[in-house]
């Protein structure tokens, strides 16, 4: 059982209150996870959107649980590349090497919360995130 409370269904408009109880594949959630934790690790050479991109053109159509994470993933790590880039110009301000950082840390919470979430067979939203892809 989770610690979070199910979702409130008026929170995401696309949220279906019969995937609460969604029996999940371990290879669909191997993939899901993959979509989290890979962007982790291709996020060292600047392409975080590298992972969740190819799970998303691999795996995407045939489980809509992978393509929620997915999804998800790409989104957040658009996301994240813009705020890195508008921090960075911010050092010049000075301001940026206190957000750079702090962001930082919220990258890595986020990013391992959803990697436990998909593992678990669960979905996740990220939090302060603008959704382009959907």
């Amino acid at each position: 059982m989770s610690a979070y409370p199910p979702p409130d269904p008026s929170w995401s408009p696309a949220y279906d209150q019969t995937r609460a109880h969604e029996v999940v594949a371990a290879d669909d959630r191997n993939w899901s996870v993959a979509a989290h934790l890979g962007s982790f690790v291709t996020a060292w050479f600047a392409l975080g959107l590298v992972a969740p991109l190819v799970v998303l053109l691999v795996k995407g159509e045939s489980s809509p649980f992978v393509r929620r994470h997915a999804v998800e993933s790409l989104n957040f790590q658009i996301n994240a590349l813009v705020y890195s880039v508008v921090f960075g110009l911010l050092m010049f301000l000075l301001i940026g090497f206190v957000l750079l950082p702090l962001y930082a840390v919220f990258y890595l919470v986020c990013v391992v919360l959803a990697t436990i979430r998909a593992s678990q067979g669960e979905d996740f939203r990220y939090p302060f995130t603008v959704r382009v892809i959907s």
